[in-house]
């Protein structure tokens, strides 16, 4: 285990500005800045939202091509490529301003042993990729990508097995297995992403498996917690003290939570408590207490902050400072999603901090269904779309004034 880190002279200050527009959009093109405009103008609308969704289903569905216009569109602003190979331009890109990239195929939909195999195998490579490229500090898989969600939730449930399913779940155990490995070897940090709260104790007991075996010397292994469920904050701490316990390092992503509406459906449906908190305040509050909590234990404790909220970031910064931690601690990661929060993201760089971008991939076709929560939340969660919608126009005026300036001298 390693030993907390010793106090050193702060090489930053924790004073960070999300205001700065223009450190967050200095890789875009004012071309490149008048689409992006255009994107979240129409997001912004929700109305607008839900007609494209609908139409943009029915089009694909009856074939229309309508590919390459999505492709020029909503999916180059939030995915990186269709392939590993198109991520390339991404990566890069984000890497000349020190961010890192996080690739994640965001293939949906397809629930038998041959596509689990195959993404698998798609995993993987991000792994190796990873291994080959430092820009790349992550690599992240969601377990029901590589095994069937209703037998994860039998497994919670305690129902017993047929032959098959048991076999099934061997296999599953075994892809883990052969990732969470395999990221070990190549050194390469390994995201478990969280889930329904249905399954996620069963893919709670495969990653803190996997972090018992993977990660003893270093962290490989990270398990997400969602602190929008109320018991998620007690979870850290019995994680903590199973770590210190076993001697191995917790590997933390913390985030508020992907899916809100499907808790509470699924609670009323089966007539069960919900375990979500009943408002956005009690999230924060976890949230923010989690994050103060890793910092406390951050000799046992590495953790990556996802999260578009200012002032979580700020709070982790102030955090940091308040207890000596460097910037560039790599037990230490904040991560947006590709394509929003760019003035946190590039500001947090800018700063010295560590800061990760998840960015998508797939065929076009296979990551719609991704592609539309981010439209939905975009429209609903906390005005995301306005916010993107305000500082895009604020940058675009900016240009336009430094540009009429230079013209008048």
């Amino acid at each position: 285990m390693t030993q907390m880190p010793t106090t050193k002279p702060l090489t930053m200050s924790p004073k960070v500005s999300f205001e700065d527009t223009s450190v967050a959009f200095s890789s875009k093109s004012n071309l490149q800045l008048k689409k992006i405009y255009l994107i979240f103008a129409s997001m912004n609308q929700n109305w607008l939202v839900k007609l494209g969704t609908f139409f943009i289903k029915l089009f694909l569905f009856l074939h229309f091509p309508i590919k390459k216009l999505i492709k020029m569109t909503v999916f180059e602003q939030f995915c990186g490529g269709e392939n590993l190979q198109e991520c390339n331009k991404t990566i890069e890109n984000l890497d000349k301003a020190h961010i890192g990239t996080i690739l994640d195929y965001s293939v949906e939909g397809e629930d038998d042993e041959k596509s689990f195999d195959k993404t698998a195998k798609e995993i993987l490579l991000t792994i190796e990729k990873a291994n080959q490229n430092q820009a790349i500090p992550f690599a992240v898989f969601k377990v029901t990508g590589i095994g069937s969600a209703e037998l994860l939730e039998k497994i919670q449930n305690q129902e017993e097995l047929y032959d098959e399913e048991k076999e099934a779940f061997l296999l599953v155990r075994k892809r883990i297995d052969m990732l969470c490995g395999r990221a070990a070897i190549l050194n390469v940090r390994v995201f478990i992403d969280g889930e329904e709260s249905w399954i996620q104790d069963t893919i709670d007991e495969l990653t803190y498996e996997m972090m018992g075996k993977y990660n003893h010397d270093k962290c490989v292994v990270y398990n997400t917690f969602q602190m929008y469920r109320k018991d998620m904050f007690h979870n850290l701490k019995n994680a903590t003290f199973e770590a210190r316990k076993q001697n191995y390092h917790l590997g933390v992503k913390l985030v508020r939570g992907a899916y809100m509406e499907r808790e509470r459906q699924k609670a009323h449906e089966d007539n069960y408590c919900e375990p979500v908190h009943e408002t956005k305040a009690g999230t924060d509050n976890d949230f923010n207490a989690a994050m103060e909590y890793t910092v406390e234990n951050r000799d046992v404790i590495s953790v990556c902050v996802g999260t578009h909220n200012e002032y979580s970031c700020k709070r982790l910064v102030e955090l940091m400072t308040k207890h000596h931690v460097q910037p560039t601690d790599n037990h230490f990661y904040f991560a947006q999603l590709l394509g929003m929060s760019d003035n946190i993201s590039f500001n947090l760089s800018k700063a010295g901090y560590n800061v990760a971008k998840y960015v998508p991939y797939g065929p076009v076709e296979s990551v719609m269904p991704y592609l539309f929560r981010r439209a939905e939340e975009n429209t609903s969660v906390a005005g995301q779309a306005s916010r993107e919608f305000v500082l895009i126009k604020r940058e675009l005026v900016r240009r336009k004034r430094l540009m009429f300036q230079k013209n008048k001298d």
